[in-house]
């Protein structure tokens, strides 16, 4: 199946409270400002596209909502499933359902497929069991016993997305979880995900092949230096020959 083909319900504006939302955020690397007044909303089961070009404040802006160390989150809030998650300790937003899929995939050296699932879990509540996982990636299940870092980049990445899934998660955050694949490889991944998404989990992607992120996505948001220029729908952007020129170069 091709990744453009895959069917999805149309997306609608987040209505009443939004299952997440986050409202000014200011992030900073050091002095510089790199997120700014950044605020979009989405229902529960979504997935959005969060696309810029280069340097457009991307990863910046979905390390701020993973509350990851850096860039430093100085205003602004996050609210996942009318859970605060700014004013808290950075650890709080895993615990309360937030999974970031960082684009090295961070997959540990030395284990296994299932010892990398396994340490997912250890001090988290759990999600999927491995069995549902496997399901997801039939892949995984044949690799189970292999070095994680010994499998192919696509393969790193399915591990990367299923310890997440290990996890009792609610907002999925992949940073770049195209890159480098081959496109079978890409259809696999963006298959998954809309099985992910039918299962009522938000997603979040950052993804440089825009026009794939918006095949599969129902919203999208749209970055310049750090600053919120679109929010709308996938289609939208798609059908706006100028606004993807202007703002994505495609």
């Amino acid at each position: 199946m091709n990744v453009h083909t895959i069917q999805r319900p149309q997306a609608t504006q987040p209505t009443g409270t939004p299952f997440f939302y986050c409202r000014n955020l200011d992030s900073y690397y050091g002095d510089s400002y790199i997120v700014q007044k950044v605020s979009f909303s989405l229902n529960k089961g979504e997935i959005l596209a969060l696309l810029g070009r280069n340097g457009a404040g991307k990863t910046s802006t979905l390390r701020s909502i993973a509350r990851a160390s850096t860039p430093e989150l100085h205003g602004g809030e996050v609210v996942l499933d009318g859970v605060k998650l700014h004013g808290k300790p950075n650890y709080f937003a895993a615990q309360a359902g937030v999974q970031l899929v960082q684009e090295d995939r961070r997959i540990i050296p030395g284990m296994t497929v299932e010892q990398n699932l396994q340490l997912a879990i250890i001090n988290g509540k759990k999600g999927w069991s491995f069995e549902r996982i496997y399901e997801l990636f039939p892949r995984l299940a044949e690799r189970r016993k292999q070095e994680g870092v010994t499998m192919s980049g696509g393969e790193q990445q399915m591990l990367a997305i299923a310890r997440a899934l290990a996890r009792d998660v609610k907002l999925l955050l992949l940073d770049e979880p195209y890159e480098g694949l081959a496109p079978v490889v890409r259809q696999d991944i963006a298959k998954a995900l809309m099985e992910v998404r039918a299962a009522g989990i938000t997603s979040i992607i950052v993804e440089q092949n825009a026009l794939a992120a918006l095949h599969l996505s129902d919203r999208a948001v749209i970055l310049d230096t750090g600053e919120v220029v679109f929010d709308g729908t996938a289609q939208q952007v798609l059908e706006d020959e100028d606004l993807r020129h202007r703002y994505l170069a495609i």
